[in-house]
């Protein structure tokens, strides 16, 4: 027992990106023939199975890391035994546990539901889904700017796929859209990495908020530059104004769990704003600029949304308005730049994950009741459960629009609370209620064609229309009213909890603000304490990285600081490697200035 948790605490939080690569891995491996035969295919409950084993053990797994964050502790992970920043590393912290937790929480239920039916219109959609649960991990884990690209690029290509899963013109017109878009962006993001590391010298997110005060002035103009164009791949990714059109169309046109999975995917783009523009790029002009910025572009994206929703023709387009300015909402609360906005909106970020994902499943739920007028706002007859569908729209309406005493009213409410020693109080507050009020007129309108306006159903049983209206199921797809339940359940049960989760939140933000912290727990120090980095950047200080040969190597006396013990030991450093770090180390004992960082000889 004592060798697995010490297995355990050695690798952690790795565990939370090998558990949906694994199973992505072995989902392929076990085949899947086409389309049409997947739900009568034996392999089929193996697949649901193997899913469900999967994303339980990956929930409990997130939970645990929760409750190991919430003391406060960070813990890092260093692949391949290198330390940052020469090496990848993930960080374990309160914020990236939340943020896993909430991934799983969406994920387990939606997955649940998912495998009654809509896994069998297309091949490989576990798969695909547990590539994209390790994506959006990756993203919430690493420590390196370079790495959230590549988690990027992986939660993307399988977001790619479960877009078009079911097929249909539709989903593959909007489905290049939304290619186009993301490889533009990651284009964009591949520039502005450049330009950080340039000038930086390093990806590292630690080193690179220790860096970005030293450098010289048109070093730091560069990486500043760099770091706003991450903004700006953030900003596409989170859809918010101008780049965010994509959205309500785009999600509108997805099967109904791949739509409700996909509202974790533009709160990726929310802690990235959060994760590297908030707090790595923390030094004055960085943040006068993207404080000029973000709260104009928050109070625009929060007001289009509502009238986007108030002018929509479909429910799902709907749906996807409303979260676009929930997105408005949350770059509010960010562009406040103070540990009680941002504490406010993780409370209320979490809140909108859910919520939009349990209204992508109503709308499901409706249309699948509505026959030939799916889910167009026409006047149609009266569903056949249609006090159930009624009731569960009117509390998604309360939650949504931010009433009390819901978890939407106390997040809005937190984040009001948070303006006071903000100059554009009066602004933020008029807007954050205006937006309130339009999405109260934007349901009862909704509310008003799709219920209280319903026609009577045909009677006649010789018209077509009677027969027609008889053949639409008279309950919820299967496990679809269920997964509603229990993702409000999981909202009030978020309300009840309001103080001491909002508690939590506060320590996450007063965390990932302590740039020190992160460099002290991250980031290594040789014998004077001095941090073991190539910086400030310069291309003769480049220390040798390959260990064989006889190169003299200057720098030797730091290769003990920057891997495990058991590597030093291993056979591949070599004798002569050996004999210098022991000769620099009985320098530096003599000699303390003899430790500082010496360039290579060409």
């Amino acid at each position: 027992m004592n060798a697995i948790l010490q297995f355990w605490t050695e690798h952690t939080p790795i565990f939370s990106i090998l558990i949906p690569a694994f199973t992505g891995f072995l989902l392929v491996l076990l085949g899947n023939p086409g389309p049409g035969s997947l739900s009568r295919d034996w392999r089929q409950p193996w697949r649901r199975g193997i899913s469900y084993v999967s994303s339980i053990l990956g929930l409990s797994t997130a939970i645990v890391y929760l409750i190991f964050a919430s003391s406060g502790q960070i813990s890092t992970y260093n692949l391949s035994e290198w330390s940052a920043p020469f090496g990848i590393v993930l960080v374990l912290d309160q914020l990236s546990a939340l943020m896993l937790v909430l991934t799983y929480a969406l994920a387990t239920p939606i997955l649940w539901f998912a495998s009654h039916a809509w896994d069998a219109k297309g091949r490989y959609f576990h798969a695909m889904f547990h590539f994209l649960l390790m994506g959006l991990c990756g993203a919430f884990l690493t420590g390196d700017l370079f790495n959230l690209f590549v988690f990027f690029e992986i939660l993307l290509m399988a977001s790619y796929v479960l877009l078009l899963h079911g097929q249909g013109k539709a989903r593959f017109q909007l489905g290049i859209h939304y290619v186009t878009i993301n490889l533009l962006a990651s284009a964009l993001f591949l520039i502005g990495l450049g330009m950080i590391y340039g000038s930086v010298g390093s990806l590292n997110m630690a080193d690179v908020a220790r860096l970005i005060p030293l450098l010289e002035p048109d070093q730091h103009t560069l990486a500043v530059a760099g770091g706003l164009l991450l903004f700006v791949v953030f900003g596409i990714k989170a859809a918010m104004l101008p780049v965010g059109f994509w959205l309500p169309k785009t999600y509108a046109v997805a099967t109904t769990p791949v739509a409700a999975i996909f509202t974790i995917m533009t709160k990726v783009g929310i802690y990235a704003i959060l994760r590297v523009n908030g707090t790595i790029f923390d030094d004055q002009l960085s943040q006068s600029i993207l404080a000029n910025w973000l709260l104009p572009i928050g109070l625009a994206t929060s007001v289009y949304g509502v009238i986007g929703a108030i002018g929509a023709e479909r429910l799902r387009r709907f749906v996807g308005f409303m979260i676009l300015s929930s997105i408005g909402t949350l770059l509010i609360a960010i562009s406040l730049f103070n540990t009680l906005a941002w504490a406010a909106g993780l409370y209320y970020l979490v809140h909108s994950t859910i919520i939009g994902a349990a209204f992508y499943l109503l709308s499901g739920w409706i249309t699948s009741q509505r026959g030939e007028f799916k889910d167009h706002f026409n006047i149609a007859p009266k569903i056949k459960q249609q006090k159930a569908v009624s009731l569960t729209f009117f509390l998604i309406a309360l939650m949504m629009a931010g009433l009390p005493p819901f978890s939407g009213f106390l997040g809005k409410v937190f984040i009001l609370q948070a303006t006071s020693h903000s100059s554009y109080q009066g602004i933020i507050i008029a807007v954050v209620l205006l937006v309130s009020l339009l999405s109260i007129i934007a349901f009862t309108r909704v509310g008003f064609i799709l219920f209280w306006r319903a026609s009577k159903p045909e009677d006649h049983p010789e018209t077509e229309e009677f027969k027609a209206y008889q053949a639409l199921p008279d309950r919820a797809p299967a496990r679809n009213d269920k997964t509603i339940y229990l993702l409000l359940s999981g909202l009030v049960l978020y309300m009840v909890g309001a103080n001491p989760i909002q508690q939590y939140m506060f320590k996450t933000a007063e965390q990932i603000q302590n740039n020190g912290l992160y460099e002290q727990v991250i980031l290594h120090r040789d014998n004077l304490h001095q941090v073991i980095s190539v910086q400030p950047y310069h291309p003769d200080n480049l220390p040798e990285t390959k260990y064989g040969g006889e190169t003299v190597d200057p720098n030797a006396h730091l290769i003990p600081y920057i891997i495990s013990e058991d590597t030093l030991e291993g056979e591949h450093i070599s004798e002569y490697k050996q004999r210098q770090i022991r000769q620099q180390q009985d320098q530096q004992a003599a000699d303390p200035d003899d430790a500082k960082l010496k360039p290579m000889e060409p």
